[in-house]
C-alpha cells in the first residue's frame, strides 16, 4: 500500500464523482445531496483524506482561520490573552496563527499584509501602528484590536485608566506625595491613557508625579529606570506592566533601599509570579484571558453577520466596545510613606515649608 496522502481526486476516483462535488461536500455541504455527501465523507474517512483549509477557501472564501498578533510573545501579559484567544477560536472551528510583531509598527504591517487572504480575520493586540493605519487594515479585511481605540474599528479594552486612578488614590491614602510613572513603549495607546489619568488625579489630589521613559516593557527596562526614580526623589513608583515592576523591585534590592519602607512599588496585569516576588507586587489585576476570548468573539460576530458587517473606513462611527474591568491587588510592595521626608509632602505643603524656612532665615538676618 502507498504511503501517499490521498488527495481529493483519489476521493473523487473512488466515489465515482467529479473533484468538485468532493470539495462541495465538505466547503458547501448544503449543495450536496445527503445521500452523495454522507458517502463521500465516508470513504474520506476512510482513506485518511484531509481537505486542505486553503482549498477549501477557494469556493467559500473562508479558511476558518484567524491571524493573533501581539507585540511581545515573551511577555507572560500577552501568553493569558493568548490562551483565551485560542480556547475561543477552537470552540467555534477555527485555528488561530500567531505572530509576534517585535514591538514595531512595521513588522505588524508585513505580518498583517503577508496573512491578509490567508486568514479570515485580525485580532491585534496592543498595536503599536497608527490609527490611519488600522482604519486602512479594516477597510479591507475584518479586524478587531485589544486595548486600543480608534473608531470605527471594534476592540476590546481594559480600563487601565480606572485601574491606574484606584493605583494612585491607593498611594495617597498612605501618604503619597511624590510618585513617578515609569512609562511603556511611546506608540502604546494604553500607556498615553494611563500618564492623562495619573496627571489629572494628581492635580485633583494635590500631588506631584514625574514621568520616566519611554521605556522597553521589560524587567532590564525597569531595572534601568529605578535609578532615575531615586534621583527623582520619589516615594512610590508606578509603572507600565508588572515586568517593569520586577526590574524595579531588583534594582532597589540590589541598593539596599527597602522596599516599602523607603519606595513603594505598583505594577500593572497582575501577570504570572507578580505574587512571589520579594516583596510581593501591589498590582492591576487585569482580565487578560477574557480579553482574548472576548475578541476572537467579536471577530467571529463580524464573520458570522457577513455581508456590510461595518461601516465605511472613514466613518466615525462604529460598534460599542467591550471593556472589562480592572481591580487593585494589594500586597506588600506597598506601604505608608516615609515619616518626616519631604517627599512625603504634598506640593502645596513642601512649598508652604519653603516659605516658612525662607521667613525664618531673613529674621535671624
Amino acid at each position: 500500500m502507498s504511503d501517499r496522502t490521498p488527495t481529493i481526486h483519489d476521493v473523487a476516483a473512488r466515489c465515482g464523482v467529479n473533484a468538485s462535488t468532493v470539495s462541495r461536500a465538505f466547503s458547501r455541504p448544503e449543495r450536496v445531496s445527503p445521500a452523495t455527501r454522507d458517502r463521500i465523507h465516508a470513504i474520506a474517512a476512510e482513506m485518511g483524506y484531509r481537505p486542505n483549509a486553503i482549498a477549501r477557501a477557494l469556493p467559500s472564501g473562508r479558511t476558518r482561520t484567524l491571524g493573533l498578533l501581539v507585540p511581545d510573545i515573551t511577555n507572560p501579559f500577552f501568553l493569558d490573552l493568548i490562551r483565551g484567544a485560542e480556547r475561543a477560536a477552537a470552540a467555534a472551528g477555527y485555528t488561530l496563527v500567531l505572530a509576534d510583531t517585535e514591538e514595531t509598527s512595521q513588522q505588524e504591517t508585513t505580518v498583517v499584509e503577508r496573512l491578509t487572504g490567508a486568514v479570515d480575520g485580525f485580532v491585534l493586540a496592543s498595536s503599536r501602528a497608527s490609527d490611519e493605519r488600522l482604519r486602512e487594515v479594516h477597510a479591507k479585511t475584518r479586524l478587531v484590536v485589544v486595548n486600543r481605540r480608534v473608531r470605527p474599528v471594534p476592540g476590546v479594552l481594559i480600563d487601565s485608566a480606572h485601574g491606574t486612578r484606584q493605583a494612585a488614590e491607593h498611594l495617597a491614602s498612605l501618604g503619597h506625595r511624590r510618585i513617578a510613572y515609569l512609562a511603556g513603549p511611546r506608540a502604546s495607546w494604553s500607556d498615553a491613557r494611563r500618564w492623562r489619568t495619573l496627571q489629572a488625579l494628581a492635580r485633583h489630589r494635590d500631588l506631584e508625579v514625574v514621568r520616566i521613559g519611554p521605556l522597553a516593557p521589560t524587567v532590564e527596562g525597569g531595572m534601568a529606570a529605578a535609578d532615575s526614580a531615586v534621583l527623582d526623589d520619589v516615594t512610590a513608583v508606578v509603572t507600565f506592566n508588572d515586568l517593569l515592576a520586577i526590574g524595579v523591585l531588583r534594582r532597589l534590592r540590589d541598593r539596599g533601599i527597602d522596599v516599602p519602607g523607603q519606595i513603594s512599588v505598583v505594577g500593572c496585569d497582575d501577570i504570572f509570579g507578580a505574587d512571589f516576588c520579594h516583596p510581593s507586587l501591589t498590582t492591576l489585576a487585569a482580565p487578560i484571558e477574557s480579553a482574548g476570548r472576548a475578541a476572537v468573539d467579536l471577530l467571529l460576530g463580524l464573520l458570522a453577520s457577513g455581508g456590510p458587517d461595518r461601516p465605511r473606513a472613514d466613518s466615525a462611527e462604529g460598534p460599542e466596545d467591550v471593556v472589562l474591568p480592572t481591580r487593585l491587588t494589594i500586597r506588600e510592595s506597598t506601604g505608608p510613606a516615609p515619616a518626616g521626608s519631604a517627599r512625603g509632602r504634598s506640593p502645596r505643603q513642601r512649598a508652604a515649608a519653603d516659605r516658612r524656612t525662607a521667613r525664618a532665615v531673613g529674621a535671624s538676618r
